[in-house]
């Protein structure tokens, strides 16, 4: 009998946390399973695809942190949807949905943390532990954040660790020389790849700093920053006032970046949020060499010198260093990329990924 699983999340902008579950949707309906999402706040460019992959999206419209409209619509929704089992996904969505769910027929429900908070609120550690007790599994996307769990009481036996997953498999959807072309770059340009979410501690600030130091030594590189938020007018600001214009380079919102990391010479991770940055695991997936801010959770992606580079946050000269570094070792900056690679293959796969919810779910 074909399985009903229902995934709740706040927003489906284009994050780290959409993204993984709109690869864990589509692998579940490549499985046969009938998928349907529900944005509590609003759709999006990640709502957008998952829609154009046959899975059914509906967005609650939710207006204030605590909605009442929104969470009847949900108790409404789960129930007339009937899911075996409903995966919760962002603060939001696992509070809401923690909520809602025995109101609502009383579902399996999986609640999911990608980041470990440090310094919370006693609001917050309380709503934590509400939606720990009310869910029957909770997933955890590296140690540090399961250990995090347990810290706050959460029952040993619920925890799951299901690393994050990356695709390998995805080839560019134009050259480099016609994404040069694109960008009106000449052709010795080298490409330096950051993408995120413009927003407060999202690190572009860092990255554009960085970029500015190793246009002193590097005349040849620039930086392309992939995304959008609303920090984007301020570090728009800071780029005009650090005189780099010609350097970085703002290209919005993209939904190829999975197809446009493979033609770029090195990715930066300057973020100070803790996790595993979606972006970094698909830059390693395709190859590219990582220079990342030393930050709880990377670590478990990127040993030193060996699968990519680390700097202590918010250091711009360790980020230029090692970006130097790169630029003038080829041979370096291959085997780096390669063995990157090889760790997403090993631990990061959506095939790895996939097995490891099957047995959450008893699958």
């Amino acid at each position: 009998m074909q399985q009903r699983i229902l995934h709740i999340i706040d927003t489906l902008h284009r994050t780290g946390t959409a993204q993984q579950l709109k690869l864990l949707a589509r692998g579940l309906m490549r499985e046969n399973f009938e998928v349907h999402v529900c944005a509590l706040a609003g759709g999006g460019p990640v709502g957008d695809e998952l829609s154009q992959a046959g899975i059914p999206v509906v967005a609650l419209g939710r207006r204030w942190p605590a909605d009442p409209l929104t969470f009847w619509r949900l108790v409404r929704h789960i129930k007339e949807l009937g899911p075996d089992a409903v995966v919760a996904w962002q603060a939001a969505g696992r509070a809401y949905t923690a909520a809602a769910a025995r109101r609502a027929g009383n579902p399996r429900l999986a609640v999911v943390w990608r980041t470990a908070t440090a310094n919370q609120c006693p609001w917050q550690r309380t709503m934590d532990r509400f939606v720990a007790d009310r869910a029957d599994c909770v997933v955890a996307t590296r140690p540090a954040v399961r250990d995090y769990c347990l810290a706050q009481g959460i029952a040993a036996g619920k925890l799951h660790v299901i690393p994050s997953g990356a695709e390998t498999q995805l080839r560019p959807t134009c050259t480099r020389e016609q994404l040069l072309e694109q960008l009106g770059l000449p052709e010795n340009a080298r490409l330096i790849g950051w993408a995120g979410r413009l927003e407060r501690d999202c690190g572009g600030k860092d990255a554009i700093w960085a970029a500015d130091l190793l246009k002193v030594i590097r005349d040849d590189a620039h930086l392309l920053i992939l995304g959008d938020g609303p920090y984007r007018d301020r570090l728009l600001r800071f780029r005009r006032q650090v005189e780099i214009a010609d350097k970085v380079h703002f290209l919005g919102d993209r939904g190829d970046l999975e197809q446009l990391l493979p033609l770029l010479d090195q990715f930066w991770s300057t973020g100070l949020c803790t996790g595993q940055p979606q972006a970094v695991l698909e830059a390693m997936a395709a190859g590219v060499p990582v220079i990342a801010a030393d930050v709880p959770g990377m670590r478990d992606l990127i040993e030193h010198e060996t699968t990519g580079y680390l700097f202590a946050p918010g250091h711009r000269a360790g980020i230029t260093r090692w970006a130097e570094h790169l630029l003038n070792h080829p041979d370096t900056a291959r085997q780096i990329g390669a063995a990157g690679r090889q760790k997403i293959e090993s631990g990061f796969s959506i095939k790895r990924m996939m097995e490891n919810w099957r047995g959450v779910f008893h699958l």
